[in-house]
């Protein structure tokens, strides 16, 4: 039974941790995951580092000066003009500049592109948007600019360095602005990461070729740290373009009317931020190769399955306040094992060592609970064990003790004759004996009960068996004028323990005795079907109702035939013979009526 409770403890154990990873990879466990990494961005902010990028930006007031979006291409060419006078390292337009303008202003445009990288947009429906061709034909590089944020809640964590639609694929716009910065040279990939100007980029294929975005958070008034100029201001101030002197500029909407891609981002919780800005972080993440990488699952899984074991192993070993305040210490390891992952630039899941701790813990302490609650009920079962012991032995040895101590009274207060004094002496030995094997009797019974011996094995004769226990209670059925009818039985022999089952039909038969009037019959039969052997005991006594029947194995249950007999007894002798008989592989069966007597069958599997 113990090595089931400990193999039942480490099942459960495992049970725990496996419905903890499976909440953990589910689309809710997933979700939450994003939320507890948008708190942990926030808890450890990166210490700011001067930026190598500027936004050029067209905002509100910059379309209202211009004139509007028709006058836009004239401006851009007026800015980038000033911007490629204060040369800077690259630049990235986040302008798609797809449809015709003036003539007059995309030719004033055309030749300003070539050292700017364009952009592109792939839509559902028509592949990709791209600029002109007179444009793109001028222009260095073509990147995309989707920022995809997460389908769950719309959050931009992370950026695909790559998109392919209709047998073109694009790099991400900030990826390109990195490699023209870096000297122009070639993207070089392998299935886990991209190399570009002698940095290597962790973006597995398998992936995405996602990279998570490290925001460079902002400042104490929740500003950008990112340098906004805008068009407006540098066209009212050309000496500004100074601001772009050697940075990586990138030229794009930020109105709140004209911008479609703003987004939210770990750091924005109020106003979300515009896409032309989101590249500028990804570019700064490139800039300064403070990149955030996945843990692997295999990783998360191993942890995970650590600290099911630790909280196995807390509560298999200890118990009380120890176990309590280790628990407590592994499920503070759990929480803090994603932020120690997380400054060492690694993503690591919350929810899967968070609920694989928590799950454990209460698993494992709720295991420990109920078993010693199971222990305690154990043990008062085995004190009320005890005590009814002492009370059957109370009860079934007052026989054989009064016929002992009124023999040896004879024998010490009358002169008796030899032959007398033989009689008594041989009654004495007897009755000593019988109630050695009724101390045996009763201590096998509760061994085999509690599982510390094995049921004897021994061929039984049927036959035997049943004449030793109706000779045995002729004297009490005598007295009675109680008749003891015991036709042929069947020559059966059984296997198991003979004293065991003798007690057991000796039981049953004086009880019939007992509860009969004088005057009636007795009767004990022996029939034989379907592989078993059915002993029946019949009796023309005052019976029982259903009600009482229900009842009468119960130990310490007397029935109304008992009070009204006025015969002695504790209940306890029926509930001895019915587990004896399951023992053997067997089961008792009553039939009774008021007023028409009672029937007991014991039924054995017979050989």
């Amino acid at each position: 039974m113990t090595g089931n409770r400990n193999s039942g403890y480490w099942l459960a154990l495992a049970a725990a941790g496996i419905v903890a990873l499976l909440v953990a990879w589910a689309p809710l466990g997933a979700q939450f995951d994003n939320y507890a990494l948008d708190w942990t961005y926030r808890l450890h902010r990166p210490v700011p580092w001067p930026t190598s990028s500027v936004i050029l930006a067209i905002d509100d007031a910059s379309y209202k000066s211009i004139g509007g979006v028709s006058k836009l291409r004239a401006a851009l060419a007026q800015s980038l003009a000033l911007v490629i006078a204060a040369e800077p390292k690259a630049i990235a337009l986040d302008v798609v500049l797809a449809d015709p303008g003036d003539p007059a202003d995309d030719n004033a445009l055309e030749p300003l592109l070539k050292n700017v990288v364009l952009p592109a947009v792939l839509t559902p429906t028509d592949g990709w948007e791209l600029p002109q061709d007179r444009f793109r034909k001028v222009a260095p590089a073509l990147g995309h600019v989707h920022a995809d944020p997460d389908s769950r809640d719309g959050m931009s964590r992370a950026m695909p360095l790559e998109k392919r639609a209709g047998g073109l694929r694009l790099w991400a716009l900030s990826l390109e602005a990195f490699r023209l910065a870096r000297g122009g040279g070639p993207v070089t990939e392998s299935p886990d990461d991209l190399e570009v100007g002698g940095v290597t980029i962790p973006s597995s294929l398998a992936g995405g070729r996602l990279m998570r975005i490290r925001y460079l958070p902002p400042d104490e008034n929740e500003l950008s740290r990112i340098p906004h100029v805008t068009i407006k201001a540098l066209l009212a101030n050309p000496s500004l373009a100074e601001t772009f002197r050697g940075k990586v500029v990138f030229v794009g909407a930020t109105s709140q009317s004209a911008v479609r891609d703003r987004l939210m981002t770990p750091y924005t919780t109020l106003q979300p931020m515009p896409g032309v800005e989101i590249h500028a972080h990804a570019y700064e993440t490139l800039a300064t190769g403070q990149f955030l990488t996945d843990a692997s699952p295999s990783l998360v899984l191993l942890l995970s399955i650590a600290l099911v074991a630790g909280a196995a192993a807390i509560f298999w070993r200890f118990t009380g306040l120890p176990a309590y305040s280790l628990a407590a210490a592994l499920l503070g390891v759990a929480h803090l094992i994603p932020h120690i992952f997380f400054m060492a630039g690694i993503v690591f899941s919350h929810v899967a060592p968070m609920l694989a701790a928590w799950f454990a813990v209460v698993v494992a302490a709720a295991w420990q609970y109920f078993s010693t609650r199971l222990a305690l009920a154990t043990a008062e079962g085995e004190r009320a064990r005890y005590q009814q012991a002492i009370q059957f032995v109370t009860h079934e040895m007052r026989t054989p003790l009064t016929a002992i101590q009124g023999s040896s009274e004879l024998m010490g207060r009358y002169k008796l004759t030899e032959e007398k004094q033989k009689q008594l002496a041989a009654q004495i030995n007897s009755e000593s004996k019988r109630l050695a094997r009724m101390i045996q009797t009763f201590l096998d019974v509760e061994r085999l009960g509690a599982g510390q011996m094995q049921l004897k094995q021994d061929p039984i004769p049927i036959p035997a068996l049943l004449t030793v226990c109706v000779d045995r209670v002729k004297p009490l059925a005598e007295r009675k004028n109680i008749a003891l009818d015991l036709p042929t039985p069947l020559d059966v022999t059984l296997q198991g323990d003979r004293e065991l089952l003798e007690y057991a039909v000796y039981n049953l038969l004086t009880n019939a005795i007992k509860y009969s009037q004088p005057d009636t019959k007795v009767e004990v039969t022996t029939a034989n079907g379907q592989g078993r052997l059915r002993i029946a005991v019949r009796d023309q006594g005052m019976g029982m109702s259903a009600a009482e029947l229900k009842k009468l194995f119960t130990k310490f249950y007397r029935t109304a035939r008992a009070e009204q007999s006025g015969e002695v007894g504790t209940g306890i002798g029926l509930s001895i013979v019915q587990q004896i008989v399951t023992l053997h592989g067997g089961r008792i069966e009553v039939t009774s009526q008021p007023g028409e007597g009672s029937c007991f069958t014991i039924s054995l599997p017979a050989n």
